[in-house]
């Protein structure tokens, strides 16, 4: 009897692991996805801040270019 209730006990604990790791890992999961959206968010808006930079050196490249015609 007790030999059951060692099998039981040890199998209850190796499913109670097994949860616990999943659980872990599906957490390990959910960060690495915010992060990856967190530097996806990032590097569009440091682009979309170029792209502004870019086109306000522009305009302000013609306007000199244009006064000094």
């Amino acid at each position: 009897m007790t030999l059951i209730l060692k099998a039981f006990g040890v199998v209850t604990a190796l499913v109670l692991l097994v949860i616990a790791m999943l659980g872990h890992l599906i957490t390990l999961g959910g960060f690495l996805l915010v992060a990856i959206k967190v530097a996806i968010l990032t590097i569009f808006l440091a682009l979309i801040v170029m792209m502004v930079f870019s086109i306000l050196r522009d305009r302000s490249r013609r306007r000199r270019e244009a006064e000094n015609i």
